[in-house]
C-alpha cells in the first residue's frame, strides 16, 4: 500500500513539475517562444465567453481543470532570462494568480457571470438599466445602457474580453459595493485623453526620478536585491537610510501604479473605443487614510479585491462567518504577493511565514479597528 502512495505521489509531482518545472528548466522567452504563453489564455478567454452564454455551467466546469492548468504553464513554463527583465516574470505570475482566480468564479458561478441588472447572461431584468456599480461613492454611471463596443470587434468578443479583464467590475454584479474613487478628470472623450496622456507623463518621470534615486543606495536598486539596512552604519544612520528607501519605495510603487494605469486607460479608450466612465482613478488618495480599515477597503486601489475573495475571503466566511473571512482575505494576499515573488527567483520556503504574519497582522488591526 505504501509503495502504490509513493508511486502516486511521485506521478503527482511530476506531472506538477511538467507545467511548473524548476527554475534552470524553464523555457527563455524570446521572439520564437514569446507567442506560447501568449496562446496559452486562449482558454481562459473561451471559458470567458462561456460565462456569458446561459446553460454551460456543466461545461465550464469540466473546461475548468484545463484552463488552469494552461495559464500555469504560460507563468511558469516560460521565463525572462535578462536580470534586467526578471520583473516581468514577476507580472507574467501575477497575472496567473489573477487569471486563476477568474477562472474559478467564471466555473464554479452557476448562473454565469452577471451585469448589473441582468437575469440571465446578457438578459435584463425587465426595464431594468445597465448601469456600473459605486453611482453613490463618486463613480459616474454609463450614458448608455448598452454595453460599450468596438465597431470592428464582434460583440460576443467583446464581451469576454471586458469579462476576462475587468477587476473592479465596473457594471459587474460582482463588483456591488466596491469603492469608486471620484472622477477628477473631464469626462469628454478627447479632454479625457488629454488628461490622461499628462497624467501618464507626470507618472512616467515620478517613477524614473524614484527609481534613480533608489538605485544610488548601494545594492538595493539592483536587478538581484539587496538590503536596505547597511550594518556599517551606526543604528540612527541605518534607520534613517532604510526609512529613507523605505519611502521612496513606496512612493515609487504609487507612480508605477497610477503609470501603468494611465498607459492601458489610453489604450482602451483611443484603441477600443472604451467608455471614459469605465476608468475612474485608480486609487482615492491613500496617504490620507486615517484607518487601516479605511486605507485597505476603500484608499488603496481594490484590482485584487476579487482575487482575493475568491482565494481566501470567501473560504474563510464559510469557515469562520465575517471574522473568518477578513483574515481569509489577508492570508490570501499574502500567499500570492509571496507565490509570485516565486515567479521571479525569490525562494518561497524561507520567508513565507513572515509574509503572511505581517499580512494576518493588518487583518488583525482591521478587526480592532473595527471592533473599537
Amino acid at each position: 500500500m505504501i509503495s502504490v502512495w509513493h508511486e502516486v505521489a511521485f506521478g503527482a509531482w511530476q506531472a506538477f513539475r511538467t507545467v511548473v518545472p524548476e527554475q534552470q528548466h524553464r523555457i527563455p522567452i524570446s521572439l520564437s517562444t514569446g507567442i506560447y504563453p501568449i496562446m496559452c489564455y486562449i482558454p481562459f478567454i473561451f471559458l470567458a465567453y462561456l460565462a456569458r452564454r446561459p446553460d454551460t455551467y456543466l461545461m465550464r466546469v469540466l473546461l475548468l481543470p484545463s484552463v488552469i492548468t494552461s495559464i500555469l504553464v504560460a507563468a511558469y513554463r516560460f521565463t525572462w532570462v535578462p536580470p534586467e527583465l526578471n520583473v516581468y516574470n514577476w507580472g507574467q505570475c501575477c497575472l496567473a494568480a489573477v487569471a486563476i482566480a477568474k477562472a474559478l468564479e467564471f466555473g464554479l458561478t452557476k448562473e454565469g457571470m452577471l451585469k448589473v441588472g441582468e437575469s440571465r447572461p446578457g438578459v435584463l431584468k425587465g426595464k431594468a438599466k445597465l448601469l456600473p456599480n459605486g453611482t453613490a461613492n463618486g463613480h459616474v454611471p454609463e450614458e448608455s445602457e448598452q454595453s460599450s463596443g468596438h465597431p470592428l470587434i464582434a460583440p460576443w468578443f467583446y464581451d469576454a474580453m471586458e469579462l476576462s479583464h475587468t477587476l473592479r467590475g465596473l457594471k459587474w454584479k460582482f463588483g456591488q459595493g466596491m469603492h469608486i474613487p471620484k472622477e477628477t478628470r473631464p469626462l469628454e472623450r478627447d479632454a479625457f485623453l488629454r488628461a490622461t496622456l499628462l497624467s501618464f507623463i507626470k507618472n512616467f518621470l515620478m517613477l524614473d526620478f524614484q527609481e534613480s534615486l533608489i538605485k544610488l543606495f548601494p545594492g538595493v536598486g539592483s536587478p538581484l536585491g539587496g538590503s536596505m539596512f547597511y550594518s556599517s552604519l551606526s543604528l540612527p544612520a541605518r534607520f534613517i537610510v532604510s526609512t529613507t528607501v523605505h519611502t521612496l519605495t513606496g512612493s515609487a510603487i504609487l507612480s508605477g501604479f497610477s503609470m501603468v494605469y494611465d498607459l492601458v486607460t489610453l489604450i482602451a479608450v483611443f484603441s477600443f473605443d472604451s467608455s471614459p466612465t469605465s476608468w475612474p482613478p485608480i486609487m482615492d488618495r491613500p496617504w490620507l487614510s486615517d484607518s487601516m480599515h479605511i486605507f485597505w477597503a476603500r484608499d488603496w486601489h481594490q484590482l485584487l479585491r476579487q482575487t482575493f475573495l475568491v482565494f481566501g475571503g470567501y473560504p474563510g466566511k464559510w469557515l469562520a462567518g465575517d471574522l473568518g473571512m477578513v483574515f481569509g482575505t489577508f492570508v490570501a494576499s499574502g500567499l500570492f504577493h509571496e507565490w509570485t515573488s516565486s515567479g521571479a527567483g525569490a525562494v518561497v520556503e524561507k520567508s513565507y511565514r513572515q509574509e503572511d504574519s505581517l499580512w494576518l497582522m493588518d487583518g488583525t488591526a482591521v478587526d480592532l479597528v473595527e471592533e473599537w
